[in-house]
């Protein structure tokens, strides 16, 4: 008998084991997208193409080798709103990609995880469910962080933040919060083919601003953005949607902490990024309001996650 039990419990810790690793690093590589975003040197549209176009790319080859793609049957109606989740999902890329060079990565990051909030308040203006006391508190903390960040953070050079890159890091997470809103309504999906879908449709759109703003003329930038298809992109998608769903709902939210984590330090090691006493104040007033657990519901933290009981995850899930 006392076999048995460590066999079951060696079972047990090997079955959490692996996905917690899984969710860790794809949160970890989260938080290096800046870096390699600003490490390109690309325009944002051009770096959210390449992303869209090599990481959709091998997507795609990976739901074709599980036989996914080949038996779907969209309906009208699933098909627009995967086409209208991948335009709010490309569009949240484009403006955070660009927020990172008029702030910093560790302040665009910050602020841009206020979008677990703003979901909730899409559900509840779109979709009539309640808002909890606790939750307009939170808000409240959440938004009063990013004033204080606004005020008092310094970028690369030692100067004030431009506002304009904090705008656009917001205007990403209301793009977000609505990419994943939108994917709520397709929970019967695979996750893994609606991101396909998405990243394809990407790819499609955001091709004639190529004429504008090119791809970069050097081959270190366009490994860059290699490495941000295939790693920041695919790998992750495959190592988030293969974790999440085994793992409990206050391990995801804890651990969703490792991305904008991750970016902070990176500010600060590679790109001479030194928070101001405000300023760290103001994100980890952001960062504890947004992620935090509530009681009674499931985070809405980013990705979006599904219940611990969950067999496979959702299509309601998003990823940055």
């Amino acid at each position: 008998m006392a076999a048995t039990k460590a066999t079951n419990l060696i079972g047990m810790t090997n079955s959490e084991t692996r996905p917690l690793l899984q969710w860790s690093a794809a949160m970890a590589m989260s938080g290096t997208i800046g870096a390699v975003v600003l490490e390109s040197g690309a325009a944002a549209p051009a770096v959210a193409f390449a992303r869209c176009f090599v990481g959709g790319a091998l997507l795609v080859l990976w739901c074709l080798s599980r036989g996914w793609l080949q038996s779907w049957r969209p309906s009208r109606r699933d098909l627009g709103l995967a086409v209208l989740g991948g335009l709010f999902l490309v569009g949240n890329w484009v403006l955070l990609f660009a927020s990172y060079a008029l702030s910093s990565i560790s302040v665009s990051t910050v602020v841009y995880h206020t979008q677990p909030l703003i979901l909730v308040g899409l559900a509840a203006a779109f979709l009539g469910e309640k808002v909890a006391k606790s939750h307009l508190v939170r808000a409240g903390i959440a938004f009063g962080g990013v004033a204080v960040i606004s005020l008092s953070a310094h970028g690369e050079d030692g100067k004030p933040v431009q506002l304009a890159g904090i705008a656009l890091a917001l205007g990403a997470a209301f793009l977000y919060a609505g990419a994943s809103f939108v994917a709520k309504q397709l929970k019967h999906l695979r996750p893994h083919l609606l991101a396909a879908v998405q990243t394809t449709v990407g790819a499609l759109v955001l091709a004639p601003a190529l004429l504008i703003t090119p791809l970069p003329s050097t081959t270190s930038g366009l490994l860059w953005l290699v490495l941000l298809g295939t790693v920041h992109t695919a790998l992750m998608y495959v190592l988030i949607y293969a974790s999440i769903g085994k793992l409990p709902t206050t391990t995801v939210a804890l651990l969703s902490y490792v991305y904008p984590v991750v970016a902070v330090l990176v500010d600060i090691a590679f790109y001479g990024h030194r928070p101001t006493w405000p300023e760290a104040l103001g994100m980890v007033a952001v960062l504890a309001a947004a992620l935090a657990p509530q009681r009674g519901r499931k985070p809405t933290a980013a990705p979006e996650e599904p219940a611990a009981t969950t067999a496979r995850p959702r299509a309601g899930e998003q990823v940055s």
